[in-house]
């Protein structure tokens, strides 16, 4: 039994996945403005504060499956091309807030909300969007 004493607990879960697209930058000054490809690796993070009947915050499971979908959507594509990204550029922050978006609006967020999402282009370089408290 977890007790608790005047602050509530909060539990964190932890993904990771990967895929490869290619993108083009703008406006950055950098080779980045050709169009290039990545490897990206991606962190995303859950939170919640009540664990369910089964004792677990979430089923991985089930993390990873609404991830894969998500990813399915940016895996062997140009980004530049797709909707999401038409009215912004498709770096590594804005493909953080898309899976953060998306995911959370595929989970119950009385069970669980999005924390953060890490999108890393490199083995050193990543971008983190840690998502406003909703709960």
């Amino acid at each position: 039994m977890l007790k608790m004493g005047v602050q509530q607990a909060m539990f964190e879960l932890k993904i990771v996945t990967h895929f490869a697209a290619a993108h083009q930058l703008t406006m950055v000054g950098q080779k980045c403005e050709n169009m290039h490809g990545h490897n990206w690796k991606i962190e995303v993070t859950v939170a919640g504060e009540k664990l369910n009947s089964a004792g677990v915050l979430m089923d991985f499971g089930d993390i990873k499956a609404h991830v894969r979908r998500i990813i399915g959507e940016l895996d062997h594509k140009y980004l530049n091309e797709l909707t999401y990204f038409k009215d912004g550029q498709p770096s590594s922050e804005k493909i953080a807030v898309f899976v953060a978006d998306k995911l959370q609006a595929e989970i119950n967020p009385e069970q669980a909300r999005v924390a953060r999402v890490t999108a890393w282009e490199s083995e050193n370089a990543c971008a983190t969007y840690i998502v406003p408290d909703s709960m």
